[in-house]
């Protein structure tokens, strides 16, 4: 079991985290102060819209708000979990209590101690009203009450068994907040100007335009190698090439296949990449039509030849999968194959089937997307070739998952793409197989059910990654998905850039990196 979750989960069941030491808090240097500032200069596409930790699931926050906030838990850039506000926890009360012991002489931006109470109010805020307001509540819903020990002591009381809640600590919603701060200063500034006990904090945020973050000299854990971040938020792909060619910006997210032979034949600029848990699937209408049939689903799945959309379409920067979740990912069996490109076996299936040449379908998908616009075009030749007429409908994003999905109102297939930066399958598995979840319109099936709860009762590893390998296995057997790839995470990164590391889930941290 190579995965980094069955390592760590591994060590929750001896119950202990090693202990890891807490370094002496500088300083604030005030801005100015220092005789040449450095500066690092980012480009992302998209803007978070808001800083605030329980107010977001996007990708985008994670890449800027990773420097700004600490969780109790650190996961670095090779997926390993590690001590971060928390220096080490244990499991109590026949797990029922998870006791975090706290890291001493941690400071906020503003001054503010980090302590029990800090904690406390980071949770209670996240599951009260506040939480209820925004997206991450749900994540933590596991979690009764926050008890305070003492002051460097907290008791997480558990309602049921959370085995990912570990790794949830170290992102997102459970990032630690100041009770102080906020409480004076209220909602709406600290979405525009928060405070954390991050590496940088927040000098200005021009929503749309881009966030400038300066080193904060008090860090817990070391000091950072350059004073500055300017983080641009750039939304065309064309004009984030340009300024990373031209020097404008040191480094790029968000880098589009289209863009990988221009990074490669420059000579100042190097393309990064790392296995990432993003995957593109196509699911299926099990409840109406042709695709009621798994034979059909079979049919579809095989008429495809995923490997060659994925070298002549995304570059080669893709790997196929044969369930919703990459290699990388707690759950993930190597011996689970893809269906193979056959689509003469594909047309006789069909043909069993009794479905006529030239039956047409229809494939739902969100209007921003295009690079799938153009996959989705070969598919539509792929499946010509076998007899069936595809039909492409786009939707605008918000009414996509609000509507045709929320409500069941797709065609036969309709594209679904997840993060899952937990990198664990059931981030995944449970919201589109589960019955009665969001991302899950069609598929009532107890055996799913059954399995999905199942992993989610217990803290067994190896339990878990049987139960969620046979998930793969039974959606894999029945043609629930029809899986298409796992994309690869892309930079572009100027050679006068030193220390980089790339996040799989572009969660980056600007810590380490310096600029000649």
């Amino acid at each position: 079991m190579t995965s980094y979750l069955a390592k760590f989960l591994g060590r929750l069941r001896r119950h202990v985290i090693p202990l890891a030491a807490a370094l002496a808090v500088v300083p604030v240097v005030a801005p100015g102060q220092a005789d040449a500032q450095t500066v690092l200069t980012v480009a992302q596409s998209r803007d978070p819209q808001n800083l605030d930790p329980i107010d977001t699931f996007r990708v985008a926050w994670g890449s800027v708000a990773s420097n700004i906030f600490d969780g109790l838990v650190l996961r670095n850039e090779e997926l390993e979990l590690a001590p971060g506000l928390a220096t080490s926890w244990e499991f109590l009360d026949d797990d029922t209590r998870i006791r975090f012991h706290l890291r001493d002489g941690v400071v906020f931006h503003n001054g503010e101690p980090f302590n029990s109470e800090a904690v406390r109010y980071t949770f209670e805020r996240l599951l009260g009203e506040a939480g209820a307001a925004g997206p991450q509540r749900a994540n933590y819903t596991s979690i009764e009450a926050i008890e305070v020990v003492d002051e460097y002591t907290v008791d997480f009381v558990m309602n049921q068994p959370d085995p990912v809640l570990i790794t949830k600590l170290s992102g997102y919603g459970a990032m630690i907040v100041p009770p102080q701060y906020i409480e004076e200063v209220g909602e709406e500034t600290f979405d525009m100007h928060p405070v954390g006990t991050g590496p940088f904090q927040v000098v200005e945020y021009t929503p749309t335009v881009g966030l400038h973050l300066e080193r904060f000299d008090g860090y817990w854990d070391g000091q950072p190698q350059v004073d500055e971040v300017n983080i641009r938020f750039i939304p065309e792909a064309a004009t984030r090439m340009s300024e990373l060619l031209s020097g404008g910006v040191d480094i790029s997210l968000d880098i589009e296949t289209t863009s990988v032979d221009t990074i490669r034949n420059s000579a100042n600029v190097d393309l990064v990449s790392t296995d990432g848990p993003s995957v593109s699937i196509l699911r299926f209408h099990t409840n109406e039509g042709i695709t009621q049939d798994p034979r059909v689903r079979r049919a579809i799945t095989m008429a495809i030849d995923r490997p060659t959309i994925i070298e002549a379409m995304l570059g080669g920067l893709a790997s196929p999968i044969a369930s919703a979740q990459g290699a990388g990912s707690f759950g993930y069996d190597p011996a689970l194959e893809p269906y193979p490109f056959d689509p003469e076996a594909a047309r006789a299936l069909l043909a069993e089937a009794g479905v006529e040449p030239g039956t047409q379908i229809t494939l739902d998908m969100t209007n921003n997307n295009a690079a799938f616009r153009e996959i989705s075009q070969v598919i539509a030749s792929y499946l010509l070739n076998v007899g069936l007429e595809l039909n492409i409908r786009s939707h605008e994003t918000s009414i996509y998952f609000n509507d045709i999905l929320a409500n069941g109102r797709t065609g036969e297939m309709y594209l679904f793409g997840w993060g899952g930066w937990t990198f664990d399958f059931d981030n995944t598995a449970y919201l589109i197989y589960h019955t009665g979840e969001r991302n899950n319109p069609y598929i009532d099936d107890p055996v799913l059910n059954e399995l999905l709860e199942l992993e989610r009762s217990t803290y067994d590893v190896e339990v878990r990654e049987q139960a969620l390998r046979d998930v793969a296995a039974y959606a894999h057997e029945h043609a629930l998905d029809l899986p298409l790839y796992n994309t690869s995470t892309l930079y572009g990164v100027n050679q006068r850039v030193q220390g980089f590391v790339p996040a799989p889930d572009s969660r980056m941290r600007y810590m380490n990196i310096s600029v000649e």
